[in-house]
């Protein structure tokens, strides 16, 4: 465990004051965070449509130029002040403790820190037993009604148990409620005129902005933004979608981190966790478009971190081994939560 105890070096002075972002991007594979488009898929016209196009925007001939093509972002800013785990070629391995390697049981691993094979085993919308983070901090004096949830997919008012949690979420096809300013009925307008490919997951643009007016408006100290169009594009074997998702999430992301950097109540005091709820396959190369515990590699996922006093160790390049349950534990260290571990919870990364 010692690998854990580096991953951060925070100071403990003004934790008080820290502010958590945490986001994933459903279904992104490590494969493609590290090494940019696949060589494999870029040009096939089963899973391509305009070959020539999408290699212009993303194919180069080194992988580490294809991934900056594809992750400006993250590959020439975040990679400069924080780390990324998970290039499994270079001995960084992050993995899913739980069985199922599909999105409600893992949403709910990176949520509460613990896996639970026994009880999420679908992907059904049905209340979660466990308690996430979200409504722990929720559930305390500092944290009450400084917590907010926004998904692209229509399961996280289950994941996160609104009802129960009292943690708002927006998620789906929702609209903003509440005192609403001009962008937030602008966006309830408009995601009624643009229809979704998918009947259950919503462009994540509208989740984006949600979340950001919110942030802009009400200033919660834990955030959790769920981006989901790179499992659906998947799924539909669109391959360029997929990628152009991709690419367009990198930029949300960069969005919220330079409001961040300007507003007085995030800036300098904030730490942005980002990671995936599962990965993919490879082989045969159709995995790509799956995942599930059938199907090889998609246990294998990633983690990115930077902000707040975030060690600046940019991409890992030694052996290690992380795991999703890991996630939850640390945002409640971050918090100062009582970060007492439950059975099966993950160990929080030792914070200096």
């Amino acid at each position: 465990m010692a690998a854990l105890a580096a991953m951060f070096n925070v100071n403990a002075q003004n934790a008080e004051d820290t502010k958590v972002i945490l986001i994933t991007l459903d279904g992104f594979r490590w494969q493609e965070l590290f090494r940019g488009a696949d060589s494999l898929l870029i040009d096939n016209k089963k899973y391509v449509h305009d070959p020539e196009m999408l290699k212009e925007d993303f194919w180069r001939e080194r992988p580490t130029e294809r991934r900056e093509a594809l992750l400006p972002f993250i590959w020439n800013q975040v990679e400069k002040m924080g780390q990324i785990h998970g290039n499994r070629t270079l001995g960084s391995k992050v993995n899913l403790t739980n069985s199922m390697w599909f999105s409600y049981p893992g949403y709910n691993e990176i949520l509460t820190g613990a896996a639970d094979d026994k009880n999420i085993r679908s992907n059904d919308k049905i209340p979660n037993p466990n308690t996430t983070i979200l409504e722990r901090y929720n559930n305390t004096p500092q944290g009450k009604g400084k917590v907010a949830a926004f998904g692209s997919w229509d399961v996280f008012p289950y994941i996160i148990n609104e009802e129960r949690s009292g943690v708002p979420v927006n998620a789906g096809f929702e609209a903003a409620t509440g005192n609403l300013n001009e962008r937030e009925e602008f966006l309830n307008e408009l995601q009624e005129q643009i229809p979704s490919p998918w009947g259950s997951v919503r462009l994540d643009a509208f989740t984006h902005h949600y979340a950001l007016e919110h942030m802009k408006k009400e200033h919660p100290k834990l955030v959790y933004i769920s981006y989901g169009e790179t499992d659906d594009f998947a799924h539909d074997g669109d391959y360029q979608a997929y990628l152009k998702s991709a690419h367009n999430t990198d930029s949300l992301i960069k969005e919220i981190w330079e409001f961040t950097q300007q507003d007085d109540f995030y800036k300098g005091q904030t730490v942005f966790i980002i990671t995936t709820d599962h990965g993919r396959g490879t082989e045969p190369l159709d995995t790509w478009r799956s995942h599930g515990s059938d199907i090889k590699g998609a246990g294998s996922v990633w983690m990115v971190a930077f902000g707040k006093d975030v060690t600046q160790k940019g991409e890992i390049r030694a052996k290690e081994q992380l795991y999703s349950n890991q996630i939850a534990p640390t945002v409640m260290e971050l918090l100062r939560l009582d970060s007492k571990l439950g059975k099966g919870e993950g160990e929080a990364l030792k914070l200096n």
